[in-house]
């Protein structure tokens, strides 16, 4: 293979294992596309708002971050806080579930996904650190191959993120029960609780 595509390839394989885990903005994704909602929507901005982040940190924009320390600890605040009163909605949906179907959610707000969507990207100190300083520290490495390294990162990021949310549409069947949705946002509040307690804690 050529040293781009070996950058390419390696970048693809950070950003994966960067982002195939549980958290907060996966665990949106993974509703959305469940409920059919704005999937397409929410997948376009998780995946754009990963590349420019990965492109900030591939141009070397970490550095500048590091010098205002107190940034992170605001978007820390901020962001938690966001994540807890989202895991108490989830944690109320469980106790008083509603009449949610694969098919979507009659009064669902395209407008409201965007903006829950925007808050659990921009807002969560952990993308920084995963995208700008951690992927940004890698490309460094890599010089001059460093935005190919970057751009494999994003192709990750825009392969995940399509496949969690046109994926989870599959698992329809399987949440047909009101049971089901009731496990769902039980899994979402616990994550989005756990996380934001998590950023209070630490800003």
């Amino acid at each position: 293979m050529t040293n781009s595509l070996v950058a390419a390839v390696a970048g693809f394989g950070t950003g994966l294992s960067l982002i195939v885990a549980i958290g907060a903005q996966n665990a949106f994704v993974l509703r959305q596309g469940v409920r059919r909602h704005a999937v397409l929507t929410v997948v376009g901005i998780c995946a754009l708002s990963d590349a420019a982040l990965i492109a900030l940190g591939v141009g070397g924009v970490g550095a500048v971050v590091v010098a205002w320390p107190g940034v992170l600890t605001a978007v820390g605040w901020i962001g938690g806080a966001f994540l807890i009163c989202y895991g108490v909605l989830a944690a109320r949906r469980v106790l008083r579930p509603g009449a949610l179907t694969a098919d979507g959610e009659a009064a669902g707000s395209r407008r409201r996904a965007v903006l829950t969507c925007l808050t659990l990207t921009w807002l969560n100190p952990h993308v920084y650190l995963d995208t700008v300083f951690l992927l940004g520290s890698v490309a460094a490495d890599r010089g001059p191959l460093r935005w190919t390294f970057g751009f494999g990162a994003a192709c990750a990021s825009l392969c995940w993120f399509a496949a969690l949310g046109f994926g989870a549409r599959f698992l329809g069947r399987f949440l047909a029960r009101p049971a089901a949705w009731r496990v769902l946002d039980a899994l979402v509040a616990a994550v989005m609780i756990t996380l934001g307690v998590t950023l209070v804690a630490g800003a």
